[in-house]
């Protein structure tokens, strides 16, 4: 399906924080104008929030999909949301929560990963494998997972059925506190459980190192899993989450997108936010 790709600002402008951020209308896939919601930054660093509110909006400007922005940066104490509460189908993203998930268990039952565990769990990471994915949801199961949400505090997130982990809908808030689980100590996962999601999302295969990582700093150690998925209704789904440590880097991406009229304007919304992100965090105090 095809989307036309118009945007204009609105005379009227919202002001978020002290800034002045312009509100855009796009067209979705049913044709119905919304106005995109501000962008909303706080941050330690002076003048950064502003500098972000600006970026991530303009990244968005001359693009009819719909995009929820989470990032936090530790070291800048830096927060933005856009859309952090709406709802989207997973796609592969969900494949941390469900990785996150099977070590919560393996920790409650006091028992190290089967190797055939391991060997799931690297491809459905490293490669997004569904072969390795459908096994690992079949042995789990909704109701552990559920159970891991619920230690999680992602009561935002829905899982999937019995064979449609993809169709779980998550929020950029939800993943956003997953990426606080992977990124820094907790009691729900493990020191080694942290390590070993990372290990696995900093091995992501070339071809799908696309998204967040688009203009990170070459000294920081990118971790991402994406997920792409086209629908009738809102056509693809294309999303990125990443984490960008070492380098004296901290900070964690997400970005949630569908409406697209192909998997490649999917990518490209992601990395126009991920570029300006990545542009923003470079200057520092």
């Amino acid at each position: 399906m095809g989307l036309t790709r118009i945007s204009r600002r609105l005379v009227a402008t919202a002001i978020v924080s002290g800034v002045a951020v312009p509100a855009v209308v796009g067209f979705g896939a049913g044709g119905a104008v919304a106005a995109t919601p501000p962008v909303k930054c706080a941050s330690g660093q002076a003048g950064l929030a502003a500098k972000l509110q600006r970026d991530i909006t303009a990244s968005l400007e001359h693009t009819t999909a719909v995009a929820a922005v989470s990032l936090r940066d530790r070291s800048t104490k830096t927060v933005c949301t856009l859309r952090a509460d709406q709802r989207f189908d997973s796609a592969s993203t969900v494949k941390v929560t469900l990785l996150a998930t099977l070590l919560w268990d393996v920790r409650k039952h006091d028992r190290h990963l089967t190797q055939r565990e391991a060997d799931r769990a690297t491809k459905m990471i490293t490669a997004s494998d569904n072969a390795s994915t459908n096994a690992l949801w079949k042995q789990i199961g909704v109701t552990k997972v559920k159970g891991f949400l619920a230690a999680a505090g992602m009561t935002s997130t829905v899982p999937g059925g019995k064979r449609t982990w993809g169709l779980t809908q998550i929020t950029a808030a939800d993943t956003q506190k997953l990426m606080n689980l992977i990124t820094e100590r907790n009691t729900v996962l493990s020191d080694n459980a942290r390590a070993y999601i990372l290990k696995l999302m900093n091995k992501v295969i070339p071809a799908q190192r696309w998204g967040t990582p688009v203009g990170a700093p070459r000294a920081a150690l990118v971790h991402v899993k994406n997920g792409w998925l086209p629908r009738a209704a809102h056509g693809w789904r294309v999303h990125s989450m990443g984490a960008f440590t070492g380098g004296g880097r901290d900070y964690t991406l997400t970005v949630l997108t569908q409406d697209n009229s192909t998997m490649k304007a999917g990518v490209a919304t992601v990395e126009a936010v991920a570029r300006a992100v990545h542009k923003d965090l470079a200057v520092r105090r």
